[in-house]
């Protein structure tokens, strides 16, 4: 195997959970092969580097191994050399400081509303979107 989609690769190192979303964030521009944007169709040659942003978070990988088929864990992760900045990966576990642990409703009082869901997303800052590229 010589060439792989970028779309079958990431889906199959479990970079994303499924290769729908591996396409549509590709589309929107949030995947990038070197410094090019890339397309789903793209193929892939080990040696390259992937820039990937996911969650508000810059994340780039080397590709050690092309597979095209979604594999475990472990295995997965024998496919890519995870090359992220330290400042990068340092920002999550700075976003994630002071976060508390989950959060408890009283018993009995069911799920929240819409109008709940959206004073609780309110009040707690709602998703981390830092800075775009």
């Amino acid at each position: 195997m010589e060439k792989v989609r970028i779309d079958k690769w990431l889906w199959s190192v479990r970079i994303y959970k499924s290769r729908t979303i591996a396409s549509d964030e590709i589309k929107s521009g949030k995947v990038r092969i070197g410094a090019q944007v890339a397309k789903p169709s793209d193929n892939l040659v080990e040696g390259q580097v992937v820039q990937v942003k996911k969650d508000g978070f810059n994340l780039e990988f080397l590709v050690k191994k092309l597979i095209d088929k979604r594999v475990g864990a472990p295995i997965a992760a024998e496919c890519y050399e995870n090359q992220t900045p330290e400042s990068e990966m340092n920002k999550y576990k700075e976003w994630y400081v002071g976060k508390q642990g989950v959060e408890v409703r009283e018993r009995g009082t069911g799920r929240p509303t819409k109008r709940e869901r959206r004073e609780i997303e309110g009040f707690k800052g709602g998703r981390f979107e830092p800075e775009e590229w």
